[in-house]
């Protein structure tokens, strides 16, 4: 029996088993059909191949994407965040109220990060110490911190920004923009925290089974106020590119853009039931997202069947990520 049990791992482990099919559709599947969505946009639309277009639509994925690095190592712990959007709006008119002609950008800069990550400690303190599911905390943090830009800004957009804090939005190094340039870096410091590091492990084993982790001593309380806080970072870093990129804080701005970033990690292959996940597949979740609004734009289809064809998108990526875990299971 035990010689059985031995021997059972390695015929799971080949190269043509169900789990790693299963992971090689979850990792190159979608990079598949985005490059069908390029081909068959570009053979349509030549222009969509420019550079100049290439690089709007980077420009345009830069603010979800690095939302979404924070979403999905929350996602991986059957977590979720659905603040993200609001506390873009929050750290964009804290950050511009500092960055205004003849403010100190890097004060403006450190007062956004911080806005962002205190409204990302709460959402993880009051999780962890509560037991409140985070679907709810997170929600009643998404209308806080929207009513807290609203109010902060008094309901009107703030501009007039030092030019300085405009580089990070307009600003280039050689060919490439600043937005992408952090969005990209931002993207390997959560790629190396989740798949190089002992903290990353432990982010898979919440995922993978809780009450595991709890019995095998690791900290999930405090592993999940520090994956909330960096998540609130990640949106305030977001907050900070919108804000330079449109030369003003709007307490309005960020609407729904937690739904991207949620659709971004979804389509990216990271499971809503938890302990699967991978930063590369976010990176190509939101460049799918990217070019469908961009190619709908380029086809002069309606804005408002582009949200529907992106509503059935995501449900088909909810879809199949389901049947991927039935299959699994």
């Amino acid at each position: 029996m035990s010689e059985k049990t031995l021997e059972l791992p390695k015929s799971k482990e080949g190269f043509f088993s169900k789990e790693k099919l299963n992971d090689y559709s979850k990792r190159y599947g979608m990079v598949l059909i985005l490059l069908l969505m390029v081909i068959g946009v570009s053979s349509i639309k030549p222009v969509f191949l420019k550079s100049a277009n290439i690089i709007n639509i980077f420009k345009q994925v830069a603010v979800i994407g690095t939302l979404a690095y924070g979403v999905t190592l929350i996602i991986i712990t059957e977590g979720i965040d659905l603040s993200s959007g609001s506390v873009v709006a929050l750290v964009g008119v804290v950050s511009a109220s500092f960055a205004t002609m003849g403010g100190n950008v890097f004060i403006a800069i450190l007062a956004g990060l911080f806005a962002g990550a205190l409204c990302g400690a709460v959402n993880g303190v009051v999780i962890a110490k509560t037991g409140i599911p985070p679907f709810i905390v997170t929600l009643g943090m998404m209308t806080i911190a929207r009513g807290a830009a609203l109010l902060y800004s008094g309901g009107k957009p703030i501009g007039h920004i030092n030019p300085s804090f405009l580089y990070i939005g307009a600003g280039k190094i050689g060919w490439l923009p600043v937005s992408v340039l952090i969005f990209l870096l931002m993207g390997l410091i959560s790629h190396i925290i989740l798949r190089k590091t002992k903290f990353g492990k432990t982010i898979y084993a919440i995922g993978g089974n809780e009450k595991a982790a709890l019995i095998c001593g690791l900290n999930v309380k405090k592993v999940k106020v520090i994956l909330y806080t960096y998540a609130g970072l990640m949106s305030a870093i977001g907050g900070l590119i919108l804000t330079a990129r449109v030369s003003s804080g709007n307490p309005t701005s960020g609407l729904s853009y937690e739904l991207d970033a949620i659709a971004s990690a979804v389509i990216g292959g990271t499971s809503l039931s938890g302990g699967s996940g991978f930063i590369s597949g976010t990176i190509i979740g939101a460049l799918i997202i990217g070019v469908l609004n961009n190619g709908l734009m380029l086809l002069g289809v309606s804005p408002y069947w582009q949200q529907i064809i992106k509503g059935l998108i995501i449900v088909g990526a909810v879809v199949l990520d389901a049947s991927r875990n039935k299959k699994a299971a």
